[in-house]
């Protein structure tokens, strides 16, 4: 079993390394577990993803920062991955609010985890400038020394204010309060992607999987990015796979999704009581 400080070194050296890596997203530990098997190099978890599982929507008001915590505190149990949450807004408008999920995430043994500047409220969706900027510098005092790597995420192009330029000002800002990594989910297309690379001295991490340009891996990497995770993409693909299973019993008799099943076998070998061995 690898320590939180192992793991935390092996995370910050794949955004020092050149080119992009990928982290899987997972939603709950066998989830983890089955992307930890496949090869992946470090994970996520999603908000959307587990709020789904619980048969909830991903919103503001769906999930409880205990919640939360509690499904990434699984997760990294069920990997030798390092392992970063989704913190979402820090569950509080408050800088000390921010600083407090932050602690509480580094002492889950997490590797790290990103606190966005979205308020939840559609009349106004983005923190003021200066909030947003001394919220991010509270959370990085917080975590100051320990092994845990905070990413700050630009949430203008998810509300509904395409501002590449305050987008950008917000993500050095949010470098010069002591962010480790950068993320702008909804970046209109590479260009944009290209740009904010260039703009910022932080690794950027880019969302793929969802809306927005069809870039490959490749893509991205030439564009500068450092990192690219998938949201709850990896999720939605699981439960289309569900639905279409389903159906498929239901309209045409047959069961022939049972093909493209994980055999009973891997699965039980997968969901064993021993942590998986990661690929360092």
């Amino acid at each position: 079993m690898q320590d939180q400080t192992t793991r935390f070194e092996r995370f910050r050296a794949l955004h020092a390394r050149a080119g992009a890596f990928v982290v899987g997203n997972a939603w709950d530990a066998g989830s983890a577990r089955i992307l930890t098997d496949i090869g992946f190099e470090a994970l996520a978890t999603t908000s959307a993803g587990y709020a789904f599982s619980t048969g909830r929507r991903d919103s503001f008001a769906a999930l409880t920062r205990e919640e939360v915590l509690l499904n990434a505190a699984a997760i990294a149990r069920a990997t030798d991955l390092p392992v970063s949450a989704d913190l979402e807004d820090g569950f509080g408008a408050a800088p000390e609010t921010c600083a407090h999920t932050v602690t509480m995430a580094c002492d889950l043994d997490l590797a790290g985890g990103s606190i966005e500047d979205a308020t939840g409220d559609p009349g106004d969706p983005i923190h003021a400038f200066d909030l947003a900027v001394e919220r991010i510098r509270a959370a990085a005092e917080a975590v100051r020394g320990r092994p845990f790597l905070l990413t700050a995420r630009a949430e203008n192009h998810l509300w509904g204010r395409p501002d590449l330029d305050d987008t950008i000002r917000r993500l050095q800002a949010f470098a010069e309060a002591g962010a480790d990594v950068l993320f702008a989910p909804g970046l209109p297309d590479l260009d944009a992607i290209r740009t904010v690379c260039r703009s910022v001295d932080r690794p950027v991490n880019v969302v793929a999987g969802l809306s927005g340009p069809a870039c490959t891996v490749a893509d991205l990497a030439a564009a500068g990015v450092r990192r690219i995770s998938v949201g709850g993409s990896f999720a939605r693909a699981a439960l289309g796979a569900l639905a279409r299973a389903g159906r498929e019993v239901l309209r045409e008799g047959t069961f022939g999704y049972a093909a493209e099943a994980i055999p009973d076998a891997e699965v039980a070998r997968l969901m064993s009581q021993e942590r998986p061995d990661s690929r360092a």
